[in-house]
């Protein structure tokens, strides 16, 4: 009973079909050919991923196998050290041409294309003065030395010239010798003084 329905909604739709002007059964034809050919395409690339997916789980499965393979198995073949040799090869040649920059860089700049590394001089604000005589100072009542500051200079460099000379004086102390002066920012050509430490 349900078959001759069937049919009879066939027939019935088979009908109304034929019944249709011919341009739209062009259009209608047009459109059915171009779902067949994207159902086609979908097909085709659903296809194409389960071939891939396939080939990965073999490969995975190649790969199980030899994990759980007896450790006698475990060596790298020669074409893995061949690669890895590169690799070695390639990383030490980067090494040594980083070590030529580092040394250019610092040929460069003890050769005075960079930092200036202060010496103090032999003008001190306080030269020894005679006993009985009052200790002569700089402009704010500190004893030392004048230095005035070069390109290059920091306050560190400048303190560490003066120590390696003997004159045991800190930044802390150059800072507070010189109010106002910004360890930052210091002014080429600006004297400042570094007290004698005494």
């Amino acid at each position: 009973m349900r078959t001759i329905s069937v049919w009879i909604c066939l027939a019935t739709l088979a009908t109304a079909f034929t019944l249709r002007a011919p341009a739209q059964d062009a259009a209608t034809q047009a459109q059915l050919d171009k779902i067949t050919g994207q159902i086609q395409d979908v097909e085709d690339q659903l296809h194409s991923q389960q071939q891939h997916i396939s080939d990965l789980e073999k490969k995975i499965s190649d790969m199980e196998d030899k994990i759980s393979a007896p450790q006698g198995n475990d060596f790298a073949s020669a074409d893995d050290l061949k690669k890895l040799a590169e690799q070695v090869q390639e990383i030490d040649k980067k090494r040594q041409e980083d070590n030529q920059k580092i040394l250019d860089a610092l040929e460069k700049l003890s050769r005075g294309g960079g930092f200036h590394h202060p010496s103090p001089p032999d003008n001190p604000v306080n030269p020894n003065p005679e006993p009985g005589q009052g200790s002569q100072t700089s402009n704010n009542g500190q004893n030392g030395y004048e230095y005035k500051i070069e390109s290059g200079n920091t306050l560190a460099a400048i303190v560490k010239a003066y120590r390696a000379k003997g004159v045991k004086v800190t930044v802390d102390e150059v800072l507070k010798a010189n109010p106002g002066l910004d360890p930052k920012h210091l002014i080429v050509g600006k004297t400042i003084i570094i007290p004698s430490g005494q």
